[in-house]
């Protein structure tokens, strides 16, 4: 297929010019190997998008690279039986915008073995106000119910909650039957948050208890924050409840104690949906597609932007304004 070149936002460091981004006019011969190449549709903007495209996070392992760590499109070429033109497809995490060309591109070359089809019940526009935000959501949301989370236990928290994961993972737990305590440190959005699910709002000081063991108030928890809210989250989780750990926002250190573990049986889990085994991430994705399907998608896409206002977004998310899902359109 013959393409003509095509904008993508190109990330580059170099000792010439140091670290820099922007809009850059390229063909499929600049993109990384793979099977399959898709005409993108939709991209979305994460926290580590934003670190990627400043500089202010070390997510690049190569340079230049294409930014966006998510993406769904159609397929136009495929050297792979499985996929073939017109098939509606879309790849999160697995190296996008790390070591390999991401999202951020009118065309974009996948792997095969990380490419998913389009499940039937979402589209592709759903697929990325979802996209990474939404799959680590449902994927803490699918360990803990391996590790035998259930409502019984009593109300989730889930920290962060204004933010992309932390929005998407309120509607998500409520689909699937949970009481939600949404916590965060923007008061002006608790009755958006109970729209979208929540049972109640509570103020970030909430989670931080400054105590090796605290009253057990939460069945489990969902955290994207780290630091001392993951250390007060684990000491207020009720006997043999899982805490969920998605994202360092404070800080990636875990100031805490072995008391939860061992005295009431508290799980610590990993949240890692960049390298989720194929078999995992298709049956996530499945599930988001029927069940675990957000109810209030359009509501949480707060923002469609185009190529061109990538920067101005990245700003305002590294300053801690950003507010719901922001999806781009190519």
């Amino acid at each position: 297929m013959n393409i003509q070149p095509f904008k993508a936002f190109r990330i580059r460091n170099d000792s010439a010019a140091g670290y820099r981004s922007g809009i850059e006019n390229i063909s499929l011969a600049d993109l990384s190997p793979g099977e399959i190449v898709i005409k993108t549709v939709y991209s979305s903007v994460n926290y580590k998008d934003a670190l990627a495209g400043t500089g202010q996070g070390k997510i690049l392992r190569q340079f230049p690279l294409n930014g966006g760590i998510d993406v769904a499109g159609i397929v136009v070429e495929s050297s792979d039986t499985h996929f073939k033109p017109g098939d509606e497809v879309l790849c999160t995490g697995c190296g996008l915008s790390e070591t390999r060309d991401g999202g951020y591109s009118e065309y974009a070359r996948l792997e095969s073995r990380w490419a998913v089809k389009l499940p039937d019940g979402l589209t592709l526009r759903e697929s990325m106000i979802l996209g990474t935000a939404g799959f680590t959501a449902a994927l803490a949301l699918y360990r803990m119910l391996q590790n035998s989370q259930s409502p019984e236990l009593g109300p989730i928290a889930i920290t962060g909650a204004t933010g992309g994961v932390g929005m998407l993972a309120t509607d998500i737990f409520t689909r699937a039957g949970f009481e939600v305590h949404a916590i965060s440190g923007k008061p002006e959005h608790a009755e958006f948050l109970k729209t979208i699910g929540a049972k109640q709002v509570l103020p970030r000081e909430v989670a931080i208890t400054g105590k090796p063991m605290d009253s057990a108030k939460f069945g489990g928890a969902l955290d994207n924050v780290g630091g001392t809210t993951l250390t007060g989250l684990l000491a207020q989780t009720v006997p043999y409840g899982n805490v969920a750990s998605a994202g360092l926002v404070a800080s990636h250190e875990l100031p805490t104690t072995v008391m939860p573990f061992i005295i009431r049986g508290v799980s610590l889990l990993g949240i890692a949906s960049a390298g989720t085994a194929r078999h995992i991430r298709d049956a996530v994705w499945l599930k988001l597609a029927n069940d675990w399907k957000p109810a209030h998608l359009s509501t949480i896409c707060t923002r469609e932007i185009a190529l061109e206002h990538l920067t101005e977004v990245f700003a305002t998310m590294l300053a801690g304004g950003s507010f719901g899902r922001t999806i781009v359109k190519l």
